[in-house]
């Protein structure tokens, strides 16, 4: 792939870059702090608690790659971030961005996210991210819940055609144990299972990418969660916690940082 020259100065960049959309222009997300501090990280987070990677070698070491995980708890992102083979850029809810923890967060490289509206501003950072050769991580089902990837976004399948990038499957075990409420953290010593998938490779398709074609990416995705999540339960044993306990209005509300009027 041939490099052109930022118009904003003289570094070169490849040529995806000024592929629709464009991402020249756009700052790669920070993971300066990322790297420094993931080696500790993972030296506190193991004294803690017993954290096993399975699989990890299915992530590419080199070149683009999309981590898709399942999510169930307050701890998922902070472990995925110390402990994927690679420094990772996730998708995180744009509402705990505010004030320090937004500062904090930036410098981890986390990548600021929408989840109710169309938010372009997080899609270019991550084909930023994508088409400089680094990794993105999102969490398909848009939420915390069951784990179970009943319902899929198709944030995973709009890159993966965007740039060509292989999508790695992920399961979480044990980050909420059952009956736990979303933000509940399982006590000192309990068992963490990460277990990743073969990636998944798409061929990347030009602009302008239909809704079609990445509804029905979307779809296979899906299907391939779930049969990757049948392998990691077989593997390791584990189930997955259950449901979330019922909650009220007011704690969704609450969760999200939205108002009622919000919502409505």
């Amino acid at each position: 792939m041939s490099p052109r020259v930022s118009a904003g100065g003289p570094d070169l960049l490849p040529a995806a870059h000024w592929d629709l959309p464009r991402t020249h222009d756009v700052a790669h997300p920070s993971s300066a702090l990322l790297r420094v501090l993931r080696p500790a990280g993972r030296a506190v987070l193991n004294r803690r608690w017993d954290i096993r990677v399975h699989g990890d070698e299915h992530v590419p070491r080199q070149g683009a790659a999309i981590i898709a995980s399942n999510h169930l708890g307050l701890l998922d992102g902070p472990l995925l971030a110390a402990f994927a083979p690679r420094p990772v850029h996730a998708l995180t809810k744009r509402e705990i961005f505010d004030g320090r923890m937004g500062m904090f967060l930036r410098a981890f490289g986390q990548v600021p996210l929408s989840r109710y509206d169309a938010d372009p501003a997080a899609v270019k950072d991550c084909l930023r991210v994508l088409r400089d050769g680094g990794v993105v991580a999102i969490y398909p089902e848009g939420g915390r819940g069951d784990g179970l990837m009943r319902h899929v976004h198709t944030g995973v399948a709009y890159l993966a055609l965007a740039t060509g990038a292989p999508v790695v499957p992920l399961v979480m075990f044990g980050t909420r144990e059952p009956g736990g409420h979303m933000d509940s953290v399982p006590a000192r010593g309990a068992r963490f299972d990460f277990v990743y998938g073969a990636p998944v490779y798409w061929e990347a398709q030009p602009w302008p990418r239909t809704q079609a074609e990445v509804r029905r990416t979307t779809a296979e995705l899906r299907n391939r969660f779930v049969e990757h999540l049948v392998e990691a339960t077989v593997r390791t044993g584990r189930e997955l916690p259950g449901p979330l306990p019922q909650i009220t209005d007011k704690d969704v509300r609450e969760a999200r940082g939205v108002s009622r009027r919000t919502q409505s």
